[in-house]
This record gives structure tokens, sequence and C-alpha cells, in this order.
């Protein structure tokens, strides 16, 4: 396999990583709470239209969510259990979603998910599986895998990247799927590769993560088939994961403008997303749990939980041994693409990659200032756009008029405003620009 280390072009940061607060922590399972709150809209497109109603009984991987048509992704019961209502709840944003409250049954336990071959299946029901399985990208895009493994014939694919850059500091989730899981994420790579008519396949990982890399190329090659699946070894800078710097990284082809990663021949999935799809061609088993690492200086003890998806924030707190008088700041995410909520009574769902809690001095809260022209965005940005410029025109009444400095372009990493010494809200000025320039 090969070792090269190597990274997109233009801009990125490193910032402190942090991850060894739980880099060494193996998967642990979380028990099932008493009630589970499970959202019907858990991906980017439309909610999931329920398919129970109050004092409905169901059992582990039911269908709880459907759809006809359109952008979307089934819903699954993550515990057998009964169903006390289809109600509201919060999500991350602060909107209030449809969602299933689910009261757990525990004398019905869990289903047995036993592995059944799948190479003698055609691509089509492997991807009717991925489809009936509810998988969305877990790396927190959330957009629906089924959509992703079609693409337009005209496309031309050639190229499979599995994403294990895992980039965002704290976050340990994708390493520990690939220190452990290395087997089955790979068999996942494989199945995506029959789905996609491909024989190629890239992994890119950051060298950060040496226990993973070792893992992954070790049952790399031990795979027999006639699938070509290359392990490389990328150089640690944010934003690593975000698809088109990665596929800059490893294909040197860069994805046009408005471009999707097809039109140079290439599809990305998530790690943390094949191993899903893993679970689905082989053990027939729905995306209703997921790993999450939990993290930050204000939690007693940092881990990697496998996670159903539904359960509050507050009952993964209460696991690990609460929250120190320190906190300040609770993040769902990374620190760098994550949201900041004012509660632990939100429900896990399938893009929750990480819980952090953070005290005052792993957050900065100086105010901002105006810009001073330094120049550092413009750096950093590894789109090449104008952060600064965007700024400046949102606080003159100007958002609609900022199409021309690249806002649609940008994918809102955050190292513009990690780099800038006035502190200023880069990110927060880009997507009000992008809600006023929409209009």
């Amino acid at each position: 396999m090969q070792q090269i280390e190597t990274t997109f072009p233009k801009g990125g940061v490193h910032p402190p990583e942090r991850k060894e607060l739980s880099e060494r922590s193996t998967i642990e399972v979380l028990p099932t709470p008493e009630e589970l709150v499970i959202p019907l809209i858990q991906h980017f497109g439309a909610p999931a239209k329920p398919t129970v109603v109050k004092n409905d009984m169901v059992v582990q991987g039911d269908l709880i969510g459907t759809y006809e048509t359109g952008l979307c992704a089934k819903v699954h019961a993550s515990a057998s259990g009964k169903v006390k209502g289809v109600e509201r709840c919060l999500n991350p944003l602060g909107n209030k979603v449809p969602a299933i409250f689910l009261e757990v049954d525990f004398q019905k336990g869990e289903r047995d998910y036993t592995p059944q071959p799948w190479e003698s299946l055609e691509a089509s029901e492997l991807l009717r599986r991925v489809e009936g399985a509810g998988i969305v990208g877990m790396g927190g895009a959330g957009f629906p895998t089924h959509i992703k493994l079609s693409p337009p014939k005209e496309a031309r694919v050639d190229t499979l990247i599995l994403n294990g850059a895992e980039c965002e500091p704290y976050l340990t989730t994708d390493q520990a799927l690939m220190r452990e899981k290395a087997r089955e994420v790979l068999e996942g790579a494989r199945i995506i590769m029959r789905i996609l008519g491909v024989g190629r396949c890239l992994v890119g990982i950051e060298e950060n993560k040496p226990d993973a890399i070792g893992r992954m190329i070790e049952e790399a090659s031990a795979l027999k088939g006639a699938e070509e699946i290359e392990v490389i070894r990328l150089k640690t800078k944010y934003p690593q994961g975000s698809e088109k710097q990665l596929i800059q990284a490893l294909t040197g082809r860069k994805v046009p403008a408005f471009g999707l990663p097809f039109d140079v021949g290439v599809v990305v999935q998530n790690v943390a997303t094949t191993y899903a799809v893993y679970e689905a061609c082989v053990l027939q088993k729905p995306l209703f749990e997921r790993v999450v690492t939990v993290s930050g200086r204000a939690i007693k003890r940092p881990a990697n939980l496998l996670v159903k998806v539904g359960t509050k924030i507050s009952h993964i707190a209460q696991y690990l041994g609460g929250v120190t008088e320190g906190l300040r700041r609770i993040v769902i995410g990374g620190p760098m693409m994550g949201f900041s909520v004012p509660t632990m009574d939100l429900p896990v769902t399938k893009t929750t990659s990480g819980i952090l809690f953070l005290t005052e001095e792993e957050i900065d809260e100086r105010p901002h200032r105006a810009c001073i022209r330094c120049g550092f965005c413009l750096e950093a940005c590894p789109m090449g756009l104008m952060p600064n410029e965007i700024g400046i025109y949102v606080e003159a009444g100007k958002a609609s008029d900022t199409g021309e400095f690249g806002v649609f372009e940008c994918f809102e990493c955050g190292s513009c405003a990690y780099v800038c010494p006035a502190k200023r809200p880069l990110v927060q000025f880009i997507r009000f620009a992008k809600s006023k320039a929409k209009r």
C-alpha cells in the first residue's frame, strides 16, 4: 500500500487537535434509555411520513417513517416499545421537527442480525437494501446515500473515495471505526464499488491516526477480490475531509464551481456511512444506531459510544458521570462546523458525529471588532473566496450582493473565522448572506 502524505493545495488551517481526550477509547455500547425521541428528518431533504400512530407497538428495526418520492430517507425504530405519540421535538438548529416518541420495552430485547453472503447479489438489490435501511451521509451532511450511489450514467464514475480524514478537532468516531471495524468498513467499500460498477477505491486517512492507517492497510492487503483498494496517508490539515479538498488531494481532479464529485468521475463516502452500508447489505440491519464521540474537558469521562438514534444528550452525559462546573458550551458535531445548543434535551440523530462539552478555556468568547484588512482569511480559505468582503457587505446591509465574492461556493468550514485576529463571525455573516441572496 502506498503511504505518501498529500493534501489539498490552497488554504486550510491547523487548529489544536485535542483528539487525545478520546482517541484511545474503544467503542462501548451505551445502555438504551427508557424513552427515545426519533426525528422524522435526520437527512438533507423532506421529512419522512410517519407509518405509526400513538399506542402502536414496534420492534427494533421496524419502519416508522417512509416516503414515496423525492429527496428523503426512511426512519426505523431504534428499540422495541410503545409509540407514545407523533409530536415535534427541537433539533440542533433550533427548529421544531416531527418525531416519534417511543417508550422502550426492555422485555422484548433486541433483534439478532446474522451475516449473510452478498457477493452473488445484483447491484440493484444491494442499492435497494441501502435505500431500505435509511442510510444517509454520516459525516454531517446527511444526504440520502441511495441517491448519492445513483449518479447519472453520463457521469462516468471510475473511483470511490472513502473519507477517513476526520479533520475536525476532538472527533475520533471514524478513527475508532477504522481501528476496530476495518474489515467491515472495507467490505462496505466493496459493496459500494459493486453498486457503482467501479474497480478502484482510494481511502484517505490523516497521518495523526496511525492506528487506523495500520489496520486499514492490513485488512486491505488481505482482500482477495478483483477490486483495487489503496490506503493513502494524508497530511493533517483542516478541512481535509471536505469532499472537494479530499478529491483534489487524492486524485488531482478539481471539482468545478457549483459542480458535484461525479462531475470528475468520483463518489465520496464517509467511513461511518460505508460501515452502515455493510450492515445494511450483509446483516440487513437498518441504520438506527451510530458511534458518537463525546468529548471536551467539561465531561467527566470522554468516550466513543455506540448510541441509539433518538437518545437524548442528557442520558449520555449521565452515563459518563455528568458534567463539570466549568461547562460553558455544548456543541453537536465538531468545534469548527458544529452547532452550539442551549440544552441537553436534544436527541442523537444519524448525523451526530460528536457531542462536545466545552469549558471557558476551550472556547473564545471575545467580542468581534471591525475588519482590519489583514488578509488572513483570504489565505486560509480553501475555496479561494473573499470572506472579508462578504462580512463587510453584510454589515453594510448589502448581503444580497455577495454573490460576486463566491458566497454560494462556501461550505462554511470556518477556517476564515478561526484565523481572524478581529474574531469576526464570518461564518454567521456568510450564512446570513446566503439566505438573503437566495431570496
